[in-house]
């Protein structure tokens, strides 16, 4: 999860760099901006699993 937290940090730079070093229509560009855009609802989906299944890992104590 930290990976994907720093790299989304530095999305803008990542298209640009993408754009600029493989073209505006190549699927390095499309893939970077697509995988920003996809991983965002999946982290958030993931968390609402994890909280919803508490139950089953949480000490009782």
């Amino acid at each position: 999860p930290s990976a994907l937290i720093g790299a989304s940090n530095f999305f803008e730079l990542a298209v640009a760099a993408a754009i600029s070093l493989f073209g505006f229509h190549s699927g390095a560009a499309l893939a970077t901006v697509v995988g920003v855009l996809i991983e965002v609802p999946v982290m958030l989906l993931v968390v609402r699993i994890v909280n919803q299944s508490k139950g089953w890992y949480e000490c009782r104590t």
